[in-house]
């Protein structure tokens, strides 16, 4: 299916997880981001708020786009979704039958490598996990396949490029414009998470609350159509009622082109 607009993630909800999922999708948000890591996610709680959902006639299974991802053994706690002992193949095949289970589907919408084994490259690991990774898109249970939390230089040594790139994007560091123009290149859609948190002196800048006072729009709404303007599928997390009505409404707010490329240089 077609990505939507915005992604809601549900990583560190917990007991929450549940309604939460509910509440998004009732409030109109269509992409739903978990993954199979107990350790900060609760995807059997995103299972729940999605089969309330589906019971109440607010959305069927193809009215979302739902994304989960495979994580390895270091990034997880002792709740794992797979074998310890088993191969890396044998781990993702168990992962995202766990994760199937979890989420009452017969398929994902998007299968995420949870980041990549190492910082520096590519790896053995690497190729082996999206090599079953693969194999899962081939079965049919997942549509397309991303990989999140990567470099440049992860990218350019993957066998294909992925259809989702997903990555913390501070504004300090240039908004992680290496990383978008390869998948501005590449026809790579670029998911950027933290948007809000992993920036709170753009949310502060003098320009950007300008901007807000001006428009009639929040901080917030600010940056996220930003980051439509430059390419990016915004993911948010709250866990407030009010603000994802407001974060869905950011949405029919556009910046003017030297606006875009003020706040794209304010840091960094």
């Amino acid at each position: 299916m077609t990505p939507p607009t915005f992604l809601y993630g549900t990583a560190w909800k917990e007991d929450r997880t549940a309604a939460l999922v509910e509440l998004a999708l009732r409030s109109g948000f269509r992409g739903i981001d978990t993954a199979n890591q107990r350790r900060h996610y609760f995807e059997a709680g995103a299972g729940e708020g999605l089969a309330v959902a589906y019971a109440a006639g607010v959305v069927t299974r193809a009215d979302v786009f739902l994304q989960t991802k495979f994580t390895y053994q270091p990034g997880q706690d002792h709740r794992l979704p797979y074998d310890p002992q088993a191969s890396l193949t044998q781990q993702v095949a168990q992962s995202m039958a766990s994760s199937l289970e979890h989420l009452g589907t017969t398929y994902v919408d998007s299968y995420v490598l949870h980041g990549p084994a190492s910082g520096h490259g590519w790896t053995e690991a690497d190729a082996e996990v999206w090599a079953a990774m693969v194999k899962e898109r081939e079965a049919g249970r997942a549509a397309v396949l991303g990989v999140s939390n990567v470099s440049l230089r992860h990218l350019q040594q993957m066998p294909e490029a992925p259809a989702f790139v997903q990555n913390r994007c501070y504004a300090r560091l240039g908004w992680d414009r290496h990383v978008r123009a390869f998948c501005r290149e590449r026809g790579v859609i670029y998911q950027g998470f933290s948007l809000l948190t992993a920036n709170s002196e753009v949310m502060q800048h003098p320009l950007l609350e300008a901007v807000a006072q001006r428009s009639g729009v929040t901080p917030a709404q600010v940056v996220f159509a930003f980051a439509r303007a430059v390419g990016m599928l915004p993911l948010t997390g709250t866990s407030s009622p009010e603000h994802m009505q407001q974060d869905l409404a950011s949405a029919a707010f556009a910046l003017d082109p030297e606006l875009v490329e003020a706040i794209e240089g304010l840091v960094g």
